[in-house]
């Protein structure tokens, strides 16, 4: 056949060009001339045998030029395929879902591990500070060093987050640590298990659940959690000196170490990740939400499930009420911190929703790893035991209301 001789193909129109999107117009053909090869061919996707388009499409070259139909020669050669938008649809939604999805897998964990304890209680602690890396490095592949340079910039903010991390959360577990004694009649030790909690740092997982909310303020918690962290190995002690009367001798390199582990590296794997494979880390990205998930319906429930007789015992109920009331104002407290500091910044509601985080959910498993070390007491470990079901159930309720308001 003589190069120059035309061949003719049958199209597909999309759906800005048929009444049906995906569906073959019987009785009609549009066609299209396939010259011999170009140097740049444009590329059409079919699914062989059907003509219908499918999302995993069969690429071909052909070379040519199309005749000008409804949407235009211009469209055709300008626009990206329906398949590559749909890609990005799907994406979008798959990270959307993570937003609703968690605070459901939080509950149901809690029910589980309550009515099943063996399903959690095989995820001991050796496995939370890979599970908490995870979920940092998740946040690290979704950021850029720009963001972090940018989050330093701003002292004001994390010396907000400072206050309500060593100052008025720590009044709120004297207040409630002492309420558990003298009004509820508890034992001394589960006060001071109160204070405990009060005592030490941010959450790491305040920054996942920042970062589902307010993704560019995700740097800014990180920062603010790291340092507090950081300060953590000489306040924490002064703190439960001060509050319980018992300095606790807590292991400097230990929790550097630990900071290195948790936080540093995975953030920092993330982004060198980002920045220098940017193809490995889009094929990664769709599948770190539903994981994400999975880890912290795990770092939930298995704390519950290991403490679920202490938990269950009579002072349970006491213990959860107390607990939800030192939560709940360490929330509040942080939010209303942050409106009344920056009430004239422009983002003064991300920042409020990234500072009730970083006040209102804290390192429990610390305060349970220091309980069962320091403390001879059993009970000192029960409230940090409840504070991880708590605070991750009530912040990932709060992610699910604040992120439809920020969708909105």
């Amino acid at each position: 056949m003589a190069p120059a001789a035309a061949a003719a193909v049958r199209r597909v129109h999309f759906a800005s060009s048929c009444p049906s999107a995906g569906r073959r117009f019987h009785g009609r053909a549009d066609r299209v001339s396939l010259a011999p090869p170009a140097a740049s061919p444009p590329r059409v996707s079919w699914e062989q045998g059907s003509g219908v388009p499918i999302r995993g499409r069969v690429w071909a070259r052909a070379g040519g030029s199309f005749e000008q139909d409804r949407i235009g020669v211009g469209a055709a050669s300008h626009s990206p395929p329906q398949g590559v938008e749909e890609g990005r649809v799907d994406f979008l939604k798959i990270l959307k879902s993570a937003n609703s999805v968690i605070p459901h897998a939080v509950l149901g964990s809690t029910i589980l591990a309550l009515l099943y304890p063996p399903s959690f209680t095989w995820f001991t602690t050796r496995y939370y500070a890979p599970a908490l890396g995870f979920l940092m490095f998740a946040v690290g592949v979704n950021s850029s060093v720009k963001d972090f340079i940018e989050a330093i910039k701003r002292p004001d903010a994390i010396a907000a987050g400072y206050i309500g991390q060593f100052i008025a959360k720590p009044f709120f577990g004297f207040l409630f640590g002492t309420l558990a004694v003298n009004t509820f009649n508890l034992p001394t030790a589960v006060g001071a298990g109160i204070m405990l909690v009060s005592c030490v740092s941010g959450a790491q997982l305040s920054n996942y659940a920042t970062f589902l909310t307010d993704p560019h303020m995700a740097p800014l918690s990180i920062v603010m959690t790291s340092l507090s962290t950081a300060s953590a190995v000489f306040i924490t002690p002064t703190l439960s000196y001060l509050l319980i009367g018992k300095k606790l001798p807590v292991d400097v390199v230990g929790m550097m170490s630990s900071i290195v582990q948790i936080v540093v590296a995975p953030i920092a794997a993330g982004l060198l990740l980002n920045r220098f494979l940017p193809r490995p880390c889009s094929a990664i990205q769709p599948f770190l939400p539903p994981l994400s998930v999975f880890v912290t319906a795990l770092c939930v429930g298995s704390p519950l499930a290991i403490n679920i007789k202490a938990v269950l015992s009579p002072y349970g109920l006491s213990i959860v009420f107390l607990l939800f009331a030192f939560h709940t104002t360490s929330f509040v407290a942080g939010y209303h911190l942050a409106g009344t500091w920056f009430r004239k910044s422009p983002d003064v509601k991300a920042l409020q929703r990234t500072i009730s985080f970083e006040t209102g959910m804290q390192s429990s498993l610390l305060a349970l790893a220091l309980a069962n070390r320091f403390f001879p007491d059993p009970l000192v470990g029960v409230p940090p035991a409840v504070s991880v079901v708590l605070m991750s159930l009530m912040g990932f309720g709060l992610v699910m209301l604040w992120s439809k308001k920020t969708q909105a």
